[in-house]
């Protein structure tokens, strides 16, 4: 029998310029990472440098940051908390009605499906504590080159959001990249690429119908099931070009809300 080791979480309380935001469960990895992806997510900083300073304290569990500028409150603590979906508790501000107002996406960019499903493949080989777990998600993004980041994390939300931040942190341009997660992409994960400006997101597993809705309107084009040579698209606008279609399906979810 193989041995795998426990996937680790802790209880880590993040505080803005001194007022406490939320405890999250979040693996003790990247913080950084998390910390400017999560802020940047929420629309709580624009850029990396609007982060003056990141103090960690491992004996209480806190992150305390400082921003450049100063911090209300209440323009956050007004809006009603929605907790995410799925494993690793997280908290996002952003509504649905929220992310309808973000910029829709616009890229002419174009990859083969096959050339994704290369990419699937390699994230998952360079997943140290998948492997060593068998219980933790991540994220990754493909550069122009081919080059692949990823980050783990035990909440599928907390790494994608530790991507954007290390995208974030490196300046790269969200119009050239490829997501990847490992998670299934729900409204919050969906509203997180979005933010960021991804035009092109593949996931292991499913979307949700509320995803795909948001997808379709912000123009962000989803494949799931990315297994093999296997896969699902849920939103088309040209970037992926199927060279796979005997292997492949296509999923017009019942379209309403919008």
């Amino acid at each position: 029998m193989n041995k795998k080791g426990c996937p680790e979480e802790y209880p880590i309380t993040l505080k803005i310029n001194g007022f406490e935001v939320a405890v999250f469960q979040l693996t003790n990895q990247d913080l950084e990472d998390w910390v400017h992806g999560y802020l940047f997510s929420e629309g709580m900083i624009q850029a990396a440098n609007d982060i003056q300073s990141i103090q960690c304290d491992e004996d209480s569990g806190t992150l305390a940051v400082t921003l450049t500028e100063g911090f209300d409150p209440e323009t956050i603590f007004s809006k009603k908390k929605h907790y995410t979906a799925g494993c690793g508790r997280g908290v996002t501000f952003f509504s649905m009605t929220d992310v309808k107002t973000f910029t829709k996406i616009h890229s002419e960019t174009t990859y083969l499906l096959s050339y994704i499903l290369k990419k699937r493949s390699e994230f998952a080989k360079l997943s140290p504590l998948y492997a060593e777990t068998g219980g933790m998600h991540g994220a990754c993004i493909v550069y122009p080159n081919g080059e692949i980041t990823v980050r783990e994390d035990i909440g599928r939300h907390n790494a994608v959001d530790k991507i954007i931040g290390h995208a974030l942190r490196t300046n790269c341009r969200p119009e050239e990249l490829i997501l990847l997660t490992t998670g299934r992409v729900s409204y919050e994960m969906l509203s997180k690429a979005a933010k960021f400006g991804f035009p092109v997101i593949g996931s292991r597993t499913a979307a949700t119908k509320q995803a795909v809705q948001l997808a379709k309107y912000l123009n962000i084009e989803v494949v799931g099931y990315l297994r093999g040579r296997m896969s699902i698209s849920y939103s088309s606008f040209g970037r992926v070009i199927n060279d796979l279609e005997e292997r492949t399906a296509v999923v017009h979810p019942i379209e309403n809300g919008f």
